[in-house]
Formats: structure tokens, sequence, C-alpha cells
């Protein structure tokens, strides 16, 4: 009979050549594209405008331009995310609507992205007649990250202790009251845990902006929400598949700044609930 300290050694070696197993792929995958891409990334790459059918320049317009999609989804799932997620949580009741509702979230939020993109182009781009621009880019991304912002947030919500609500309510508190200065403070970390994993996947899409926002070939910044935009992982996409004779460095070096935008925004997100987790009291 094996020693249970023998077995627990053996248990944790075995957990540890996973984790390696898991992370060692995806260092090599990051090392690859630092190490092809570092070249290429300089001032003028970042600020300068596309030229010569994008062989040449930089891609400054790529940049904003996944910035103003996030930015817009950002602004239109949040509210509708976390408010839906205060309702399923705190307000209503456990119904077979209810359930139905919560089953159909965990559906959507396994979606392909490609249907996700076709929906915003028969909603947004052809019936309500936005057109290929940042508008439908974001909502579309939007509708793509609400169902994960719902899950993870209420799960959040529900993980507050019941005594909370109680000791509210016993000192004359609305149901909203204790919400608002207690139950959302004390979720916080978890709600901006389902926010950003949201925004991340909208970050590296490329089938919903394919078909609502994304332009092939477009040196100039965007001047209204209902322009089109040129964006990272769609531009990565077209320079890898679709400009002949395009430079291996220009391709991982555009490939280097999304990960590196992804990743801050990672690294942010950490940084945040991080010190709103410091900040919890139970």
């Amino acid at each position: 009979m094996i020693d249970r300290f023998v077995a627990q050694r053996l248990g944790f070696a075995l957990l540890i050549l996973t984790a390696l197993v898991v992370i060692m792929p995806i260092l090599f995958v990051v090392g690859i594209i630092v190490a092809w891409g570092a070249s290429a990334v300089n001032w003028e790459f970042l600020s300068a405008m596309p030229s010569d059918g994008m062989k040449a320049g930089g891609i400054f317009p790529t940049i904003i331009g996944t910035l103003l999609l996030m930015l817009g989804t950002a602004m239109a799932s949040i509210p509708v995310g976390v408010g839906g997620a205060i309702y399923l949580a705190e307000y209503a009741r456990d119904t077979w609507l209810t359930r139905a509702i919560r089953l159909a979230i965990v559906n959507l939020a396994g979606i392909p992205s490609v249907v996700y993109g076709l929906f915003g182009l028969g909603l947004f781009v052809l019936f309500l007649q936005f057109g290929t621009s940042i508008a439908a880019g974001a909502l579309t991304l939007a509708i793509m990250t609400i169902p994960v912002i719902i899950s993870t947030a209420e799960e959040a919500l529900r993980a507050v202790p019941t005594e909370f609500r109680t000791i509210i309510a016993s000192l004359g508190g609305t149901r909203w009251q204790g919400i608002q200065r207690v139950v959302l403070p004390q979720a916080l970390p978890g709600i901006i845990t389902g926010i950003i994993l949201g925004l991340l996947r909208a970050a590296g899409e490329t089938a919903p902006i394919l078909f609502t926002v994304a332009a092939f070939y477009l040196p100039r910044l965007p001047q209204s929400p209902f322009d089109p935009t040129m964006a990272l992982p769609y531009h990565l996409y077209v320079i890898s598949t679709q400009v002949p004779g395009m430079p291996l460095e220009v391709q991982y070096g555009t490939a280097l700044v999304l990960l590196t935008l992804v990743l801050s925004m990672n690294l942010v997100a950490t940084v945040i609930r991080s010190y709103f987790r410091r900040r919890r009291q139970w």
C-alpha cells in the first residue's frame, strides 16, 4: 500500500506536469510571436498610416479602430449584462421561465462567433441600415459579450453571503439600497472578471467584425460611429492570407501588438480586481 505522503507527492508532481504541458505550448507560441515580431514594432509602425497596399507604413488606424470597438462594446454590454445579472440574482423568482432564461444565456455564450456576425449583418447593417460601421460592429460584439457578463456577474452576486442582505433589511433599508451599497461592492471582483472575459473574447474576434465593420484597406481614421474602420484581428487575417508578398515581420508584429493589447487589458483588470478583493469584507 502506497504511503499517503508518497501519494501526495506523486499527486503534486502530476499536477505540476499537467500545468507544464498546458503552459509550455502557450509560452512557445508567445515566444515565436515576440521573436519574429519585435523587430517590426517601432514608433512609426504604431503611429503611421498604412501605405503601399499595407506593405509599408504602420497600423495606427487598426489600433484606434480596435479601441473604439472595445469602447462601444463595453458601453453597450456592461449596463445590460450587469443589470440582467442583478435581476436574475436578486429579484427573479425561481420559476420555469427564469430557468429557461438561464439556460438560454448559457447556450448563447457557446454559439460560434460567425453566427453572431451573420446576425449583426442582418439586423444592424441591413435591417436598421447602420451600414458597415463601428456602431454595427460594437453592437454585434456586445450581443456576443452579454451572455458571458450575465453568467459570471450572477455567480458573483450569488456568492455574496445572504447575511449581508438580511442586515440591510433589518436596519430598514430597501432591497435596492442593499444591492447598491453592500452586494455590488462585495461582488465587484467577480463582476469585473466577467466583463474582462467578455471584452477579451470580443477583442480577438474576426468573424463578427468581418460582416459588420472591418474595412480591407482604409488609411484614415473614422469620423463618426457610422463609419467603417480597420481592426487588428481582421487586419492580421488580411495581411496573412490576402496580401501576397507581405513580410513575415509585419505579420508577426501585428500579432504582437494585438497580443500586447489583450494582455494589457487583462493586466489592468487583474490590478482592479485585486484592489477590490482586498477591500472585500468576507
